[in-house]
């Protein structure tokens, strides 16, 4: 089925959309709104005229949800109604209109529709493309692409390779026309777990082709979903179906009366298998108007719930780059907030800096997010650009490494916090009680010169700090205290030791300072570069400070 989206519903459709206007002057505005319009309408373009998905459906609603609220809050900036539709019609004419579908939203919208309906039926939403098949005398005559609902391509040489299309029902005379859906076949495909598996795409160019091989037309099947010339009740059409042995769409046709009976039968077409891939069900009236009466629009007799959304549209407001105790530069995504499977989402980590210049992510941008593994947010791509490119200045990766940022000097603030946190943490020291928000007190009243020159601070100094009282400064000075006790490796992991796999260490720094590179690499695990980097740790002139720090502090082996 074709995608068609309700505006009017707009502020309730998507409450993964942030419903705050833009704070932009006209011109911005106008460049934004007609740049997203012409986006949607090369997204048009291409899936109704060259059989192209280059963009899932929930997003495609999304950006139109988008779009019609920025047009709402710059009205001198409306344009004329999108026409989603417009030149994807062909040189055939279907004998009864394709009405496609309006989306509700949510179940409040469902329980809506329903209220005061009854004769409903249920059917899996299949991620298709959608047909008229026109049989005369019982014989397969001619095929029609969906195109804009009135006229479409003629898909008959295609359709007569298809097993599944049948190419001759006995016995039957005059006209009879099917309208359906064309799916590549998954076979035990749950849609919870694979998503649409790009199947609507795949079959979408396949008929599209001048020819198919035997192959590929078996890997198409049919979901035969209206009998335009049908009886008008539903029981009677899905007999009708039945005797001419099309009956996939018979097996998958539930009668409803309540939300509660809609909603379990969706949960469970989204999480069993079925043949097909689908993005949510079709709740119909089972008496309809006969198709003689149908117009190219959706209908006020049927309607889509889609399946929970796998994807969030999500507005980029800033770029953050952090830098990790060890040097490395991960560009964090701050996002206006959305919601995607009952989550609120505000942040997304693009893993490394490379990925992020590949990308080139901007404030004002909007890309797609999902979650990895049910729970982790996940970039996946950026959906399109904001008009106007804000400067970044993103750190230089040459300049932070494992022995950077020792101080909180320029630059140094990231990486410095990171090696705090670390110090104190479960890796480290294991300060109870002493985490990022303790540090940040310190370092915000200009009590951390260095790593390590908490050990000196007395109650009293901690007393003074904005934010810490007498109890607090009293507990926090008795952990620093204790902190030297730490035995001597532990300190050396908390410092940043690189990793040395299952070598036996000593408990004495001059014997590991004393080590050569050839010396480390004798040990266990140990290679020419990890023994580089131990040679380069126990060297370094910060480092060295450190332990000095500490063999003043009476910490054991220093």
């Amino acid at each position: 089925m074709p995608r068609w989206i309700a505006l009017l519903l707009f502020p309730f459709a998507l409450p993964t959309l942030a419903g705050t206007c833009p704070d932009w002057p006209e011109a911005r505005a106008k460049a934004e709104l007609t740049a997203l319009s012409e986006q949607i309408a090369e997204w048009d373009a291409r899936y109704h005229r060259q059989g192209q998905s280059p963009i899932a459906d929930e997003l495609y609603d999304q950006a139109q949800a988008r779009l019609a609220q920025w047009q709402s809050c710059f009205p001198a900036q409306t344009a004329p109604p999108a026409e989603p539709l417009r030149g994807a019609g062909g040189p055939q004419t279907h004998p009864f209109a394709h009405t496609g579908l309006d989306k509700l939203p949510d179940t409040a919208a469902v329980r809506a529709w329903i209220k005061g309906r009854s004769d409903l039926w249920v059917q899996p939403k299949v991620d298709g493309v959608a047909v008229s098949l026109i049989y005369r005398d019982g014989q397969l005559q001619q095929a029609i692409s969906r195109g804009d609902g009135r006229s479409g391509q003629d898909w008959t040489a295609n359709a007569l390779r298809i097993a599944a299309i049948p190419r001759r029902f006995e016995g039957e005379h005059g006209q009879l026309v099917l309208q359906g859906e064309l799916y590549w076949r998954l076979p035990e495909h749950v849609q919870a777990r694979s998503g649409g598996a790009g199947a609507r795409g795949k079959v979408a160019g396949l008929m599209a082709r001048q020819s198919l091989s035997d192959r590929e037309a078996d890997g198409i099947g049919l979901f035969v979903w209206e009998l335009p010339q049908g009886p008008a009740e539903m029981p009677e059409r899905l007999a009708r179906l039945s005797a001419l042995g099309v009956t996939e769409s018979v097996q998958l046709s539930e009668p409803v009366a309540t939300l509660a009976e809609i909603s379990r039968w969706r949960e469970h077409w989204y999480r069993s298998p079925l043949p097909f891939a689908s993005d949510g069900v079709v709740i119909r009236q089972g008496t309809r108007p006969s198709g003689n009466s149908w117009q190219a629009e959706p209908p006020s007799w049927a309607v889509a719930w889609k399946y929970p959304a796998a994807q969030a549209l999500a507005e980029v407001r800033a770029v953050q780059f952090k830098i990790g105790r060890s040097g490395r530069i991960t560009p964090v995504l701050s996002l206006r907030p959305v919601r995607l499977d009952d989550r609120t989402i505000q942040r997304v980590s693009l893993g490394s800096l490379q990925r992020w210049s590949e990308l080139d992510i901007r404030p004002g941008d909007q890309v797609a997010i999902a979650l990895a593994g049910l729970t982790i947010p996940r970039l996946d791509s950026v959906v399109w650009r904001a008009t106007e490119r804000a400067e970044l200045h993103a750190p230089k990766a040459t300049d932070y490494h494992a022995l950077s940022c020792w101080r909180p000097s320029a630059g140094c603030a990231s990486q410095f916090r990171a090696r705090l946190a670390w110090l104190s943490g479960k890796h480290g020291l294991a300060l109870d009680g002493v985490g990022p928000g303790t540090w940040d007190k310190l370092l915000n009243a200009q009590r951390l010169p260095g790593l390590l020159d908490w050990l000196t601070l007395s109650q009293e100094e901690l007393a003074s700090i904005p934010g810490l009282g007498e109890r607090s400064a009293s507990n926090l000075s008795r952990r620093f205290q204790t902190a030297p006790q730490r035995p001597f490796l532990t300190w050396l992991r908390a410092l940043g030791l690189p990793p040395t796999g299952s070598a036996k260490l000593p408990d004495h720094w001059d014997e590991l300072a004393r080590r050569s590179e050839q010396q480390w690499q004798t040990e266990p695990g140990i290679g020419p570069t990890r023994a580089q980097q131990l040679s380069a740790f126990f060297h370094h002139p910060e480092v060295l400070a450190l332990r000095a720090q500490l063999q003043a502090a009476g910490a054991v082996g220093f």
